[in-house]
Parts: C-alpha cells; structure tokens; sequence
C-alpha cells in the first residue's frame, strides 16, 4: 500500500468498511483469532516531561503524585500470573527515581519469579542503559513517537528532541528488544498527509508493535480548549497499521473504549489483536490520568479480567496462547 492509497482511506468521507473488512482478513491470516492480554502497571505518574497532549506532564500541581514501591510492583506481576496474562506492561512517566537502575533488579526478580514477559513504557534513556535493561531480561519496549510531523512534534513536546526520538527506536532494536511505536490521531494541527507517513514509518521501522489512540483533550493541559480525535479516525489508522505492517502486534486501546463504549471491541474488528487490562491498584488509577474519562479506573483486577473475557466471547474471539511475543522470527 503507497502513500496515495493511504490517504484515499484516511478520507473521513470515504466509507471505511472495505478498509475495516480487509484490516481484518489481514488480522486472521496473520496474526490468527486469539487476542494476547497484557496485564497494564502503571506505576508512577511522575514524570519530567512537559508534553502539551499529557494529563501528567510536568508542572500540572493538580495532579496526585503517586510512585509504587518494588513490593507492590510485584504483587502486581503475582496478579498477572494468577489471572493467566502472558505479559507485564510496566508503564510510567519518565520518573527519575524508578530510572534504569531501580528498574534492573525489579526486573530481574519478576523474570525470576514468574515467566513473564515484560514489556518497558519508561520513555527516553541513554543507549547503555537499553542495553543494560534488555540484559536484565525485559523482552519489550514502547516508545511513541505519536507524531512524524516534525513541525508538530516541536509545539507538542517542547523539550523533546525529535532526532533523538527516533535515534531510541534505533537503540531499542539493536539492544535486542521487540521494539513498539505508535501515534496519536487527532492532534490539533495533525494532517491527513502526516498521519499517511506515520503509518509508511511503522513498516519501514518494521515494528514489533504498533499502537494507536484518539487524541482526548485533557483540562489542565495547554490543549484543554483543543477539539478532540474521532473514533472514526484511529479506527481507520489501526486498520491501515495492520494492513500495511501485517503481523505487527496491535492492541485495542483504553483510549478507543473511552470515547465509545464499543471503542475496543471495534478495534478488534479492523485489525487490532491486543487487550490490556489494568492491574495496577485500584487506588492510584484515577491518578494515571493522561486524559480525561479514562474507563476501567474503578475495577478490581478480577473484574477487568472477566469483562475482557466476556468481550471476546462476544466477539467469537478467545485469548490467545503463550507471551504474544513478536512474530518477525515466524516469517
């Protein structure tokens, strides 16, 4: 798929459901029907960056800080085993005092402990300290760029470097991780032709992983007074995330079901293969507020778990086997 054919589908007028129908053709005969859980810890909310899009960015004095201790990191990934997830996603701000070296024996003990995979969200690190936690046995790690436009990127994220972004994902691979991106859809100032480069960019980078959400306008954030992204758009993303990527993991994201009650279960639908239920506590997940609205902050992990599992019933899917590693050795 070009470019051209790219942008015919992300047309908002175009009907989408010759684009959802394939997605999801694609999704079967590549990826298969089983949709891999990945139990989500989101533990801490500290973070330095000053990202304009981010309900926890630094310097917004109205959010709870919260940072959970290794104990309770670990209860987390004992909940996971006993609720039969295959993976760990250990997502935070990028919070100097759970840097690389507290993250190496957290690490370590959960890959001793359990049989776990464990995929990494802790942003922007040195080359050395990748390599160092890949040695310590994290299997996965996300880093978004959420934007291709560098002109974008420079007024959303205005003490990041766009270079150096990139130059991480890079970093990632060669420290042997399966490396994960993705974008946001919507952003104020986005455009049809940037987002059409950001889904080329997900297969020349040749993603493990790729994930999508809806841009959600947060309150005490710079683009509080910003219109949000449509469902309708990251759904035609996703869809062209997975056609045009082909075995790339994709999760239907928190995002998607919290601007629509059948958010996810549609992302299912035109290409996505991945949940991720929310194990962290229940007391600090209103605090993880990246934006606002976010479903599932209520839930103990238990009941997280049973309404994914009704989800797919309901869908005619099943959770899929093993870790849900990539499947780039496969080919």
């Amino acid at each position: 798929m070009n470019k051209d054919e790219i942008l015919y589908w992300l047309d908002p007028d175009r009907d989408a459901a010759p684009l959802f129908a394939r997605a999801d053709k694609v999704r079967r005969e590549r990826v298969g029907d089983g949709v891999h859980l990945r139990g989500l810890i989101e533990f801490s909310n500290i973070c330095r960056r000053r990202c304009y899009y981010c309900g926890i960015r630094s310097g917004n004095a109205r959010v709870r800080r919260y940072r959970l201790s290794a104990e309770e990191i670990m209860g987390c990934a004992r909940t996971a085993v006993r609720l039969g997830y295959g993976t760990v996603v250990m997502q935070s701000g990028e919070d100097p005092g759970w840097g690389p070296a507290a993250l190496i024996p957290l690490v370590e003990k959960i890959k001793t402990e359990t049989d776990l995979a464990v995929t990494l969200s802790v942003g922007e690190h040195s080359r050395g300290d990748y390599r160092a936690l890949r040695a310590a046995g994290a299997d996965r790690f996300l880093l978004r760029f959420e934007t291709s436009d560098r002109r974008l990127f420079a007024l959303l994220r205005p003490d990041s470097d766009y270079d150096a972004r990139f130059r991480r994902l890079a970093w990632l691979r060669e420290a042997g991780f399966q490396v994960g991106s993705g974008v946001m859809t919507g952003l104020p100032g986005q455009t049809r032709e940037s987002l059409a480069d950001d889904i080329l960019i997900f297969r020349d980078l040749a993603l493990d992983m790729v994930g999508v959400g809806p841009f959600i306008p947060g309150p005490d954030t710079p683009l509080a007074d910003a219109e949000p992204g449509t469902l309708d758009l990251a759904l035609r993303v996703t869809a062209l995330a997975r056609v045009v990527t082909g075995d790339a993991h994709i999760p239907a994201t928190t995002a998607m079901g919290s601007i629509d009650p059948q958010g996810r279960q549609k992302a299912l639908r035109c290409g996505a293969n991945v949940l991720m239920p929310n194990i962290s506590p229940t007391e600090h997940r209103p605090d993880y507020s990246l934006y606002p609205g976010k479903i599932c902050t209520g839930e103990r992990p238990e009941e997280c778990s049973a309404c994914v599992d009704a989800m797919l019933t309901g869908l005619g899917r099943s959770r899929a086997e093993g870790h849900g590693h990539s499947l780039k050795g496969e080919r």
